[in-house]
């Protein structure tokens, strides 16, 4: 119980950050809306794909791509926690330390709520119309929020790496962009190149991406969520216990 009041304190911290420079908030909202307009309006009438609409096909791409960006922000924070020396501060109390991974990873998952629910208002606005309806929706969303959590952890290891908040955002741009693009995101998978396809087809995010747009065309998403939560529990077992162990060396 101790540590799950610690972690809850540790969120309730970095959640504070946003009400007193809400232009953090504000601009990590602002790119996501960017990427929805201009691949809509711009590219939506050259692209075609297979029974929807261009909106209700790249909405579910933007809903993952906003929630990988969100993570990036983890391992900047933790970046920036460990240059101003505040985990030196948070050794000095009588608090569990997994708590400051925890409420870090805790937080930003609840931030991509806000951005994920976002995302899907704007996309309602100009024509995203989900026929999986209401629950589906949610469904959608809630797994959006749920891979962003899982890759949170990726970043958490690559800002306790670098220790550096520049470097830290610009690392974890590098591995986010490659995954983004070479996926189901923006384009149907048979329009690439085949060693490209291959890749695209086991990437994590085509999975994710195929199983939020099936929850929210009304089509059968168990195969791809089935391999998109493997992915994400491999993640979380994988660079959970990575990210611990940085920590406790960065300590």
């Amino acid at each position: 119980m101790w540590v799950l009041s610690d972690t809850w304190v540790l969120a309730k911290r970095n959640l504070m950050r946003y009400r007193r420079i809400p232009q953090l908030l504000v601009f990590s909202t602002i790119q996501p809306i960017m990427f929805l307009l201009l691949f809509t309006f711009v590219f939506g009438g050259a692209i075609k794909t297979p029974g929807a609409h261009y909106i209700n096909y790249l909405l579910p791409g933007i809903l993952i791509q906003s929630a990988l960006f969100g993570a990036i922000q983890t391992g900047l924070g933790l970046a920036d926690d460990l240059s101003k020396g505040l985990i030196d501060r948070f050794r000095s109390l009588p608090m569990s330390r997994a708590a400051v991974l925890a409420g870090r990873t805790l937080s930003d998952a609840l931030r991509n709520v806000f951005v994920v629910s976002l995302m899907l208002c704007v996309g309602f606005v100009i024509g995203f119309r989900p026929e999986g309806g209401f629950f589906g929706t949610v469904c959608a969303g809630a797994f959006a929020v749920l891979f962003g959590f899982a890759f949170s952890w990726v970043s958490a290891v690559i800002g306790l790496s670098v220790k550096n908040p520049e470097t830290a955002q610009v690392a974890g741009f590098i591995w986010v962009f490659p995954l983004v693009f070479a996926s189901s995101a923006y384009v149907p998978l048979e329009t690439m190149p085949a060693a490209l396809k291959a890749f695209a087809s086991v990437s994590p995010v085509t999975f994710t991406i195929n199983t939020v747009r099936a929850l929210t065309s009304g089509t059968p998403a168990l195969h791809d969520a089935t391999f998109a939560l493997i992915w994400m529990v491999g993640i979380l077992a994988l660079f959970g216990p990575l990210a611990v162990h940085l920590y406790k060396r960065a300590l």
